[in-house]
């Protein structure tokens, strides 16, 4: 009886495990978001000044979508990140699953819907500061999982975006402006880049929200 017991939670065990792997819902959410009081604090601390070197940049200087893990490049964690019943073919490419864009509400099933975007442009990294990082610092940068800095958004949505700071662009979703903000502070401040001063008015009126 007892053997038959084991073998039945093992089996348990295994299905629990199965059905987590590929039907549980993902968070959602890229990590490292600070409280509304902490970007406050942040975005008090950053430099004011004006953008600059914009005629230099390339967005090839900044190497995106590197291999994280196995087949996995940037783009596909993302997407197994932030993604609801994510399921991969063998080359990491997600075959099915859905995926709700934050910035304007909407809900995808096919992975080609949907890009992921940078909350603080490559562009704009580059104006605040990126032009003088190493080509090294600018990967990192470009394939940051440690940080809010890399979203799964609508793919038009994220175009419309381009690279745009608050003072000329927000997420038509106005609840989700508070998280917004809060991400883009972060990034800003983790990195050490600068804002203007309008984009740093901008983002205060967005906290006011929270």
């Amino acid at each position: 009886m007892k053997r038959v017991v084991t073998a039945v939670l093992a089996a348990l065990t295994a299905t629990f495990l199965t059905l987590s792997l590929t039907t549980g819902t993902a968070s959602a959410t890229p990590p490292s978001i600070p409280s509304a009081a902490t970007a406050a604090t942040r975005l008090a601390t950053l430099t004011v000044a004006p953008e600059t070197n914009q005629s230099s940049y390339d967005r090839a200087l900044f190497n995106h979508w590197i291999t994280i893990s196995g087949a996995c490049n940037t783009r596909e964690t993302v997407l197994k990140r932030d993604g609801v019943g994510v399921v991969a073919g063998s080359n990491c490419a997600p075959t099915s699953g859905s995926w709700y864009s934050p910035y304007d509400g909407a809900t995808w099933t096919a992975a080609s819907d949907v890009d992921i975007d940078h909350m603080v442009p490559l562009a704009e990294a580059w104006r605040s500061g990126a032009y003088g990082w190493t080509s090294a610092q600018r990967q990192t940068y470009a394939n940051d999982l440690g940080g809010p800095e890399l979203w799964a958004v609508t793919d038009n949505v994220n175009q419309s975006k381009g690279d745009q700071d608050p003072t000329t662009w927000q997420p038509s979703v106005a609840s989700f402006r508070c998280t917004y903000a809060r991400a883009w502070i972060q990034v800003k401040y983790y990195w050490k880049l600068t804002l203007q001063s309008a984009e740093k008015s901008a983002l205060q009126s967005m906290l006011a929200t929270c």
